[in-house]
């Protein structure tokens, strides 16, 4: 069975693919708006003194990365509305496959994302560049993970576009600034600094941090606590979709 089901996963895949690269002004912006606030926070980290190139890059880049999920989430979110997500299962397509290939288009343009912010950090905004490209590609490819693990369940759990547009955005800038994306997390209230790890932000900001400066024992904890959150939301999303309460207004 495996092959099969490889080759329904995967044009149900390029499916959604073209799907998302015909409409990829979303995509975009959260590409131009991180590029843009990286060229204008420079000069004002390089005026506070102690804060190098790393957060005026990795801090847009983390923050707007966040919504990926309200990407992933819209395309579950749409198949429910239209109530076209249980006419799929009428075909041979299972639902983990269904599941797997609406999130796997958007996994592959998030790690391009980040990559070509890395890339462009390095360019503008004072990231030095990695002395090792294999951490970096792991660290955006587990946060990208992490991301799209709680897209998908949250596509699967909120009931409309609007309370998932409500998340995206509590969360990209909600948890963005408190997990340190806008300022480090030591220049912070104390207050801020305790809650801060409690946030995913917090831990891809440390992961992505070990993974541009080749610290790779610095990686580790960081690098298994994003892989920990997002199996718990995919957890999540699989325990869903197997029950089949994925209805119009699940």
């Amino acid at each position: 069975m495996r092959a099969p089901t490889l080759h329904r996963t995967e044009v149900m895949a390029r499916h959604n693919l073209t799907l998302q690269l015909r409409d990829p002004a979303q995509l975009i912006s959260y590409v131009l708006i991180p590029m843009v606030l990286m060229v204008l926070l420079r000069p004002l980290y390089d005026a506070v003194g102690g804060v190098d190139g790393t957060q005026a890059a990795l801090g847009p880049l983390v923050m707007f990365s966040v919504y990926a999920m309200v990407i992933v989430g819209n395309s579950i979110l749409v198949e429910r509305h239209w109530r076209t997500w249980e006419q799929l299962h009428t075909t041979q397509a299972r639902r983990i496959e269904v599941l797997v290939a609406k999130a796997v288009p958007v996994y592959l343009l998030v790690i391009l994302q980040q990559l070509v912010l890395i890339g462009y950090g390095c360019l503008v905004a004072g990231l030095e560049f990695p002395p090792n490209i294999g951490y970096v590609v792991a660290a955006v490819a587990i946060w990208a993970f992490t991301l799209l693990a709680i897209g998908t369940a949250l596509g699967t759990v909120l009931p409309d576009f609007p309370q998932l547009a409500m998340v995206g955005d509590l969360s990209a800038i909600g948890f963005g600034a408190l997990g340190g994306a806008l300022a480090p997390v030591d220049l912070m209230p104390g207050w801020v600094q305790a809650i801060a790890p409690f946030t995913p932000v917090y831990w891809a900001l440390s992961l992505l941090r070990a993974a541009v400066v080749g610290d790779l024992a610095g990686a580790v904890v960081p690098a298994l606590v994003c892989l920990a959150i997002g199996l718990a939301a995919g957890c999540v999303a699989v325990y869903r979709v197997s029950r089949g309460r994925l209805g119009p207004r699940a």
